[in-house]
């Protein structure tokens, strides 16, 4: 029988959320629909939302179910994404922020494009997309699972509802709307659990923690020490390459401030973690088969999937146990509104837009953003309806953004001169081989290769392929594309034979951007009619034109020089756009007629 109080806290709970979210989304510019506007919110949010809408990335609500499930099936020690994700943010923020913000791209997919071309980029879209789709879709899976153990609701219906609370205040508001309520759900998250804490640990099921310590702690084999690294390092620099942290980085007013919003998330992350943690050690010390739970003992895969509303549902009173519920609510939809507004906006610019319509205006690329933000909302709620293997669907993609992504970011942003169009390609259909080549047990994926200590009862690899598969890919990358550029420059082959047009056989309307400037930030890349792209200045915040032309709020920035804006504002006029390599570096071309 459902809960009929718990059902009123879910409902009153979701009011509040799309309330805030209809709220935020006024905050957009009154006729100002562009780009920059929707999908990065004017690049104008403050440092109080910035820093919890960071953390809200990674805290959601795989990261609390996952954690306590973590610290319940294998011990704290293998509790490694709390750590993993905030070591990611501060490496992220070192590497990777400040470089990306001044730049002022608007996607994570802008400077693959740029170095690669739109279709490669394309193409590096699909493991960015379906990471994002089956971690929004997993997480309202388990959003249902949860609403059926403590209130006795329909999953059905809870996955849907859930989902069209997400997408609605997502649809009308971008980020300006999820940025708000992740404030609220984060808040929510926090003081729901840490309520639940004492309860549960007082009740009289429950063994002291201190009885259990070694069962709850855990230990790392010596035959699991190199698939320990390996989850690791995926975490570490997995956890860098996902539109939903850079759409947070290039929503900042300026770059030093996308850096301190990376570090405090890195510790918030660390701290909403504590809760989950305790949960979890507080069900290892639970004797469950004494307490109203009526389902197996010892507990199977599914229930230690759910052991965190277990906890809320057995251990606590029902006023607890709802407060719990929209904590786990709330870790849901600040998870599932990011992924969905992060995928829609890299289809929406960097396939859409860069791809197939260059002279798309700003209005339409929202539109279409729109559009897709119902299209990928719709995917994930019938995949968190029909299929079963959600998580491993998701694992798998987790695992092709780090092994295909995260070493062709690497590069452009740090190394662009050393890659182009075919190491890219190369390096990505090799890192796509080895990983599916290692199987995945959560989608009865078989491995095609047994590396070393392959455990053939459990189907588990135990050496670090994953971390292989990124270095053979970073590897690749780096060989091929100094390989066909030392044989097109050196005359081997033909300048017509450059078939992605990234070495020598160069189209005319495609240059680079100059570097930085000294004084300032760089204006990068200002709009050409062949190419359509258009990054505003890395520190302005306000109105643009969308002229393809300088934004006038240089006039109102004033940490930016008067005469930095003149030199910038004259040197639009001189040659924007910008692609793969300079016209510039094109003699090669004469040298090459030269020889024949």
């Amino acid at each position: 029988m459902i809960n009929i109080a718990g059902v009123l806290s879910i409902v009153i709970f979701y009011i509040v959320i799309l309330a805030v979210g209809v709220w935020a989304g006024r905050k957009k510019e009154e006729g100002n629909d562009s780009e920059e506007e929707v999908m990065l919110a004017g690049r104008n949010i403050g440092l109080f939302v910035g820093i919890f809408t960071m953390t809200a990335t990674w805290v959601g609500g795989g990261y609390i179910n996952g954690t306590a499930e973590a610290v319940y099936t294998k011990g704290l020690v293998w509790c490694q994404a709390p750590f993993g994700y905030s070591i990611s943010l501060v490496f992220g923020g070192i590497f990777f922020a400040n470089k990306m913000r001044q730049q002022g791209y608007i996607t994570m997919l802008d400077p693959l494009q740029d170095t690669f071309g739109e279709r490669m980029g394309g193409l590096l879209f699909l493991p960015a997309l379906c990471g994002e789709v089956f971690w929004a879709a997993g997480i309202l899976a388990a959003l249902g699972a949860t609403l059926s153990v403590i209130i006795d609701m329909d999953h059905r219906t809870s996955v849907i509802f859930s989902a069209c609370i997400a997408v609605l205040y997502t649809l009308f508001g971008g980020l300006y709307a999820v940025a708000y309520t992740d404030v609220i759900q984060l808040f929510c998250i926090f003081i729901g659990l840490w309520m639940s804490i004492p309860f549960a640990w007082m009740n009289e099921h429950v063994q002291p923690l201190s009885s259990i310590e070694h069962e709850w702690i855990g230990s790392v084999s010596s035959e699991d020490i190199w698939s320990y690294i390996d989850y690791g390092l995926l975490l570490i620099f997995g956890g860098i390459p996902w539109q939903v942290y850079f759409q947070r980085v290039l929503s900042s007013k300026s770059a030093d401030r996308a850096q301190v919003l990376s570090y405090v998330a890195a510790f918030g992350c660390v701290l909403m973690a504590i809760p989950p943690v305790l949960i979890g050690a507080i069900a290892k010390g639970t004797a469950w088969n004494e307490t109203g739970y009526k389902g197996h003992w010892p507990l199977t895969a599914d229930e230690t999937g759910m052991i965190l509303p277990m906890v809320l549902q057995y251990l606590t009173p029902d006023f607890v146990s709802f407060l719990g519920l929209g904590a786990v609510s709330a870790a849901v939809m600040s998870s599932a509104d990011s992924s969905v507004l992060s995928a829609s906006s890299m289809f929406a610019r960097n396939v859409y837009k860069l791809i197939f319509r260059q002279k798309a205006s700003e209005m339409e690329i929202v539109w279409v953003m729109r559009g897709a933000i119902l299209v990928v909302g719709f995917l994930a709620t019938v995949m968190a309806l029909t299929i079963p293997s959600i998580y491993g669907l998701w694992s798998m993609c987790s695992d092709l953004v780090y092994v295909i992504l995260f070493p062709q970011l690497l590069m452009v942003v740090h190394f662009k001169e050393h890659c182009n169009t075919y190491g890219s390609l190369a390096a990505y259909l090799v890192a796509f081989f080895l990983r599916l080549s290692g199987g995945e047990p959560l989608m009865s994926l078989p491995a095609l290769i047994h590396y070393p200590g392959y455990d053939e009862v459990a189907k588990d690899q135990k050496f670090p392929f994953r971390t292989m598969a990124m270095l053979m890919s970073l590897i690749t990358l780096v060989a091929v594309s100094w390989g066909t550029k030392y044989i097109f420059l050196s005359g081997k082959l033909a300048p017509g034979y450059d078939i992605f047009h990234c070495v020598v056989n160069i189209p005319e309307d495609v240059q680079r951007v100059g570097e930085p400037a000294e004084e300032g930030e760089q204006l990068s890349m200002m709009a050409t009619a062949a190419i359509g792209k258009g990054y505003g200045a890395a520190t302005l915040v306000g109105k643009d034109e969308r002229n393809g032309r300088i934004n006038p709020a240089l006039e109102a920035d004033d940490d930016i020089p008067a005469a930095e804006v003149d030199r910038l504002r004259s040197s639009v006029g001189s040659g924007g756009g910008g692609s793969r390599t300079s016209v510039a570096a094109n003699p090669v071309l004469d040298n090459y007629q030269t020889k024949l």
